[in-house]
C-alpha cells in the first residue's frame, strides 16, 4: 500500500474542500448528499415532505373556495328567479286582470320554475353533481382529519315553489307566502356557504405562515451561505496556491539531491 506524504495529503484535502465549496455555490445548497452532513439531510428532508403537505392542503383549501362560489352562485340564480315568481304573484293578485292575462303570467311562472328545477339538477363541480343533500369534505391540513366540511341542501330546498300556481288570485297570494319561505331558506344556506368559504379563506392563511416558517428553517439548515462560503472559497484558494508551490520547491530540492548523487 502507497503511504501519501504529508504534502500529497494536505493537498487532496484542500483539493476535496474546493470542490465541496464549489458544488455548494453551484447549486445554492450546502447539504447537498449525506456526506456532507447526514442529520441535517434526514431534517431538511422532513421539512420537504411537511411543506409538501401544506402546499397541497392549501391547493385543497382553494378548491373548496371554488366549491363554496359555485355553490352561490347558483342559489343567487334560484334566488332571483323566486324574487320573480313573487314578483309576479304580487302582480298576478291585482284584481284589474283578467284569468287570461294570470295565465299569461303563470306560463312565465312555469318558465322559472324550470330553470329552478335545472339549476338544482344540473349544477356540479369537478364533475359531481353539488345540491345532493351529502356532506362534503376538504382536507385542509396536512395531518390526519384536518377537515372542513360542507353539505348543500338538496332540491327540496326550493320545493315550495316548484308546485305554486298563480292562475287565481288565491294562488297568486299562496305563491307569495311560498316565496317568503323559499327565499329564507335559499339566504340561510348561502350564508352557510359564506361562513365556510371564509373559514377556508382563514385557513389558507394560517397554512401560508406555517409553510412559510417552515420555509425558512429549512433555508437557514439547507441554503448556502454565499458571503461565508466565497471566503472560505477564497482562502481555500489561497492555500492551495501555497500548497502547488511548496511541492514545487519540495520536487525542485529533490531534483537538487539526485543531481548531487
Amino acid at each position: 500500500m502507497k503511504i501519501q506524504s504529508p504534502s500529497n495529503q494536505a493537498f487532496n484535502q484542500i483539493d476535496r474542500t474546493s470542490n465541496k465549496l464549489a458544488q455548494q455555490l453551484a447549486s445554492g445548497k450546502k447539504v447537498n448528499s449525506a456526506a456532507d452532513d447526514a442529520a441535517a439531510l434526514q431534517i431538511i428532508d422532513r421539512l420537504t415532505s411537511q411543506q409538501d403537505g401544506f402546499g397541497q392542503a392549501i391547493r385543497n383549501a382553494y378548491d373548496g373556495i371554488s366549491y363554496a362560489q359555485t355553490a352561490d352562485s347558483a342559489l343567487s340564480g334560484v334566488n332571483d328567479a323566486v324574487s320573480r315568481i313573487r314578483e309576479l304573484s304580487i302582480q298576478s293578485g291585482n284584481g284589474a286582470l283578467t284569468d287570461t292575462d294570470r295565465q299569461a303570467l303563470q306560463e312565465e311562472v312555469s318558465q322559472l320554475q324550470s330553470q329552478i328545477t335545472d339549476t338544482f339538477k344540473n349544477t356540479t363541480f369537478g364533475g359531481a353533481k353539488l345540491f345532493t343533500g351529502n356532506a362534503v369534505s376538504f382536507q385542509v391540513g396536512p395531518d390526519a382529519n384536518t377537515t372542513q366540511t360542507a353539505k348543500l341542501n338538496d332540491d327540496n330546498l326550493a320545493a315550495g315553489i316548484l308546485s305554486v300556481d298563480i292562475s287565481t288570485q288565491a294562488g297568486a297570494q299562496a305563491a307569495i307566502d311560498s316565496a317568503d319561505s323559499v327565499s329564507e331558506a335559499l339566504n340561510s344556506q348561502r350564508a352557510q356557504i359564506g361562513a365556510f368559504e371564509n373559514t377556508l379563506g382563514s385557513t389558507i392563511r394560517g397554512l401560508g405562515n406555517q409553510a412559510e416558517n417552515i420555509a425558512a428553517s429549512q433555508s437557514r439548515i439547507q441554503d448556502t451561505d454565499y458571503a461565508k462560503t466565497i471566503a472560505e472559497q477564497t482562502a481555500n484558494d489561497i492555500l492551495s496556491q501555497a500548497s502547488i508551490a511548496l511541492r514545487g520547491q519540495a520536487n525542485q530540492n529533490a531534483s537538487s539531491v539526485l543531481g548531487l548523487l
